[in-house]
C-alpha cells in the first residue's frame, strides 16, 4: 500500500464525512481520464492536464466542449510559461527572450525548449502537441490567449531583472502579471464562448491575485529552498519588519516573528475577497461558475490553514484531499460560496491573537467578508465544513478585539 493511500485512509478515519465526497471524486477522475480524446495532440493535452493538476483538470472537463479545449490549452501554456520562469538553472539572458517571445512560439508547432523537471519537462519537450491544439482553436480564443501570454511573458521578464520584490506595490504588480492576467484571460475566453458578459478588468484581476497570493504564502518553504538559487516573493516591505532576511523564518528561534510575518501576508491576501465574491455573483453559466468558485473556496480554506501555522516554515501545508473533494462536490451555487467563505473566515478569526501586530486589521477584513456573506441571506441553508467535523467548535471561541 502506497504512502499516499495510507495517508488518505488515516485522514478518512479522522474525518468520516470525507469518505463519500472522496469516492465521488475518484470515480469522476477515472471517468474524466477515460474521456481523453483520441487525436495525439489533444490526448497529450488532456493527459498532461490531469498530471499537472488533477482537481483543476476535473473541473475543466465539466466545461462545454469548445470552451473546455480553449481553457485546457490556455492552462498548459501558462504552466509552460511558469516552467521557464521557475527554472533557476536557465541563464537569465537566455530566459528573458524566451518569455518575451513566448506568445509567438505558440503559433510554431516546431518550437520547443527543454527545461523543468518531471511532467513539466515532458510538457516542454513535447510542446508541439500544445501548439498544434492551439492552432485548432477558434480565432477569438487564439487572440485572447496570445494577448495574455504576451503580457504575462513581458511581466515575468521584467521581474526576473529585479533582484527582489521590494514594496507591496511591487508584490501586487508581480501577482498582476503572473495571475491577474490569468483572471483577465479567462474572462476573455468566457466572453468569447458567448456564455458570459465581459467582466471588468479590476474584478478579473482580483480573482487572480487572491489565488496567487495564497500560493505565495503557502509555498514559502518550497521557494526559499529552491536550488541552485532561492526565490523570495514575500515583499521586503513586509518581511523586513520581522527579520533581517527572509531565510531567518526557517530557524526555530525566530518562530514568533515568523508567525507575525505570515499573518501579515495572509491579511494582505484577504483584501481581494470582496472583488472575488462580486465576480462570482455575476457568472451565469453553471459549469463556468463551478470552475471559478472551487479554486476561490480552496484559497480561503488554505489561508485559514496557513494562518498562525508554524508548519508553513517547516514543511508542506495543504488542504487534505477529503476536504478538497468536499469542496468540489458541494460547490454548485453562490449560496455554497457564501457559506464556505463564512465558514473558513470564522475559523480563521478564531485563531487571531490579540497581541498579533496586525490583529485589528485582520479582524476588520474578516468582519467585512462575514458581513457580505450574512447580507446574502443564504447562510441558513449552509452545512458547515467545521461544525460537522468538530462538534466542540462554536462561535463562542472567537476572540473579541
Amino acid at each position: 500500500m502506497s504512502h499516499d493511500t495510507m495517508g488518505t485512509l488515516k485522514a478518512v478515519l479522522q474525518h468520516p464525512g470525507d469518505f463519500y465526497p472522496l469516492m465521488k471524486l475518484m470515480i469522476a477522475t477515472k471517468q474524466a481520464e477515460k474521456q481523453i480524446p483520441t487525436e495525439p495532440h489533444w490526448a497529450f493535452c488532456y493527459s498532461m492536464l490531469h498530471k499537472v493538476s488533477r482537481s483543476f483538470g476535473l473541473v475543466i472537463q465539466q466545461l462545454g466542449a469548445e470552451l473546455r479545449d480553449a481553457v485546457c490549452v490556455f492552462y498548459l501554456l501558462l504552466r509552460a510559461l511558469d516552467t521557464v520562469e521557475d527554472d533557476t538553472k536557465i541563464d537569465t539572458m537566455v530566459k528573458i527572450p524566451i518569455l518575451m517571445e513566448f506568445h509567438r512560439h505558440i503559433y510554431d508547432p516546431d518550437w520547443h525548449f527543454s527545461c523543468g523537471t518531471k511532467e513539466y519537462k515532458i510538457l516542454m519537450d513535447q510542446f508541439h502537441h500544445v501548439s498544434t491544439a492551439f492552432l485548432e482553436l477558434n480565432g477569438s480564443y487564439q487572440e485572447a490567449i496570445e494577448d495574455i501570454t504576451m503580457k504575462m511573458g513581458a511581466g515575468m521578464a521584467k521581474f526576473i531583472c529585479k533582484e527582489e520584490v521590494v514594496s507591496i506595490a511591487d508584490y501586487d504588480e508581480y501577482c498582476h502579471y503572473v495571475a491577474g492576467h490569468v483572471g483577465m484571460g479567462l474572462s476573455k475566453l468566457f466572453y468569447a464562448s458567448g456564455k458570459e458578459r465581459l467582466f471588468p478588468e479590476p474584478t478579473s484581476n482580483a480573482m487572480g491575485l487572491f489565488l496567487q497570493k495564497t500560493n505565495i504564502v503557502r509555498d514559502y518553504l518550497e521557494d526559499i529552498n529552491e536550488q541552485p538559487k532561492s526565490r523570495v516573493y514575500w515583499p521586503r516591505q513586509v518581511w523586513s519588519r520581522y527579520a533581517n532576511k527572509p531565510e531567518d523564518f526557517k530557524n526555530k528561534e525566530n518562530s514568533a516573528k515568523a508567525i507575525q510575518c505570515l499573518n501579515h501576508m495572509v491579511t494582505n491576501a484577504l483584501i481581494h475577497v470582496e472583488e472575488c465574491l462580486k465576480y462570482l455573483t455575476g457568472i451565469r453559466d453553471p459549469a463556468i461558475f463551478k470552475f471559478c468558485a472551487i479554486p476561490q473556496i480552496m484559497a480561503i480554506g488554505t489561508l485559514d490553514l496557513c494562518y498562525n501555522n508554524i508548519e508553513v516554515f517547516r514543511g508542506v501545508v495543504k488542504l487534505r484531499r477529503g476536504l478538497t473533494a468536499k469542496i468540489i462536490d458541494r460547490t454548485k451555487t453562490m449560496a455554497d460560496v457564501y457559506g464556505a467563505f463564512y465558514d473558513f473566515s470564522l475559523s480563521l478569526r478564531s485563531k487571531i491573537n490579540v497581541k498579533d501586530p496586525n490583529a485589528h486589521l485582520t479582524v476588520h477584513r474578516i468582519d467585512d467578508i462575514q458581513k457580505i456573506c450574512r447580507d446574502s441571506g443564504t447562510l441558513d441553508k449552509w452545512k458547515s465544513y467545521i461544525t460537522e467535523e468538530d462538534p466542540n467548535y462554536t462561535p463562542a471561541l472567537l476572540v473579541r478585539i
